[in-house]
């Protein structure tokens, strides 16, 4: 797909992976549907992409809740016409042990709210946009992509057994959506960083930010425009559906 005047959602649009992203595409003539919680944070976004040249605009939708998810994917649709694109890249962390014991008596466990948090926001948040943006595409009969990001994580991490459950997810949706959309022209594929130099590592203390960095066979994190670059491949490649692109400097948890 030549994504030049495409219309593309991002989910966690307002910064971070999402920014990135957004100021990859833009520039490349993609029109932008930033999805966010955060109505500051989205203008502040949208005006940044302005300074460059770029169209885009602001959407305030918690992809948790199905109501918001239906609303905002209408007001994008009023807005600035049906979807051609969807990156579903909205997530959160709340990491804790299943279970944690000492001298035989378990001290902590994590909670069903932690689970479910982060269940609701990184999966079902991705099957709602999903949803909507495979709707939009069919309706206006046009060909369309979905990108998933998953993580590295995907493969299992300790102390991250909400999110790992969810990335790994998130691929299995790329996979059965690609199967279930191709008759509409439709692709769906996943991308999955690994570390990342984001708002999120730069809060880690320097020696553990250390030890990550000397872990990766490239000795050191990756960009957000990396994954941008990885994003836009599977945008631009139409033979590319239903696989998985591990953009993580060859580091295998």
């Amino acid at each position: 797909m030549n994504v030049d005047n495409k219309i593309i959602a991002i989910t966690g649009g307002a910064r971070g992976l999402g920014l990135a992203m957004a100021e990859h595409l833009g520039a490349k003539g993609a029109r932008l549907a930033l999805l966010d919680t955060r109505r500051q944070a989205l203008d502040e976004a949208v005006a940044a992409l302005a300074g460059r040249g770029i169209h885009a605009k602001g959407f305030e939708v918690d992809v948790a809740d199905e109501a918001s998810v239906e609303a905002g994917f209408a007001a994008i649709k009023q807005s600035l016409g049906p979807v051609s694109g969807c990156i579903n890249n909205a997530g959160i962390t709340d990491d804790a042990m299943l279970v944690k014991g000492k001298g035989g008596a378990v001290e902590k466990r994590m909670s069903l709210t932690a689970w479910q948090r982060v269940i609701d926001v990184n999966l079902t948040g991705a099957f709602l946009c999903g949803r909507e943006a495979a709707t939009q595409m069919i309706e206006a009969g046009h060909p369309g992509v979905i990108v998933n990001i998953s993580s590295i994580s995907r493969a299992g991490n300790q102390g991250q057994s909400n999110y790992a459950a969810a990335k790994a997810g998130l691929h299995a949706l790329s996979v059965t959506w690609s199967q279930e959309l191709a008759r509409y022209g439709i692709r769906a594929a996943s991308v999955a960083p690994g570390f990342v130099a984001t708002d999120m590592t730069s809060m880690m203390r320097p020696d553990m930010l250390e030890r990550i960095k000397q872990s990766v066979p490239l000795k050191d994190l990756g960009e957000p425009t990396h994954i941008a670059q990885s994003v836009a491949f599977v945008f631009e490649n139409d033979y590319f559906t239903g696989r998985i692109i591990e953009c993580d400097g060859g580091l295998r948890l």
